[in-house]
């Protein structure tokens, strides 16, 4: 299976821009439900990553831990960390030119340290609820046009959940009814990944 072609500089931009493009979304689904900061604390963290010329010149595993160690530092609330650990797993995983079922079962492995940094599983209205619908899709060999339309109807499938985990928790039912704003974020870094993937053929 050949290599996956990943641009790292165009997958920094990626992120960051589609990041930016939506905080304003981002923040208004967190002040329903959160603490309305997580809009502007993820763009912070992607411009802080973008900002950083040194990692589009690192190799793909090292850039990756790179992203995760400047999100643990720059995004604040417990954001910083689960995305942070989804990015350093990956680094730490990700062998330098990964196939794509080397990128499967890397991207499962990064899922499950979110999973255990968060002690949380899907169906608790959480961004697991999007990065767990897109593994399985990844190991099921889907292409990436499609994970952008997984993810989305992922997040938006977080509506009718009752949140048992984050600061929406403290809700009870009246979480239920909103998207959750770290699925919403989710899904829109998996579109900004399959974009610059798609880009890169």
């Amino acid at each position: 299976m050949a290599p996956v072609a990943i641009d790292v500089g165009r997958l920094v931009a990626a992120l960051a821009d589609t990041i930016a493009s939506h905080a304003e979304e981002l923040t208004a689904l967190d002040q329903a439900i959160g603490d309305g900061d997580h809009g502007l604390n993820m763009k912070r963290g992607f411009e802080a990553v973008r900002s950083d010329a040194a990692i589009a010149a690192k190799p793909l595993p090292d850039a990756l831990k790179a992203i995760g160690t400047k999100l643990v530092m720059t995004v604040g609330g417990a954001s910083g960390p689960l995305f942070g650990t989804l990015f350093l797993t990956l680094g730490k995983e990700l062998p330098a030119e990964p196939d794509r079922a080397a990128l499967a079962v890397t991207f499962a492995k990064a899922v499950d340290a979110v999973a255990a940094r968060g002690k949380s599983q899907a169906g608790q209205k959480t961004m697991l609820d999007v990065l767990y619908p897109v593994a399985a899709a990844l190991a099921a060999g889907k292409p990436a046009s499609e994970l952008t339309s997984i993810a989305d109807a992922a997040a938006d499938g977080t509506r009718p959940i009752k949140a048992l985990r984050g600061r929406a928790s403290f809700l009870g039912d009246r979480s239920i009814g909103h998207v959750d704003p770290g699925a919403r974020s989710s899904a829109l870094m998996i579109r900004a990944v399959a974009e610059a993937l798609e880009r890169g053929r």
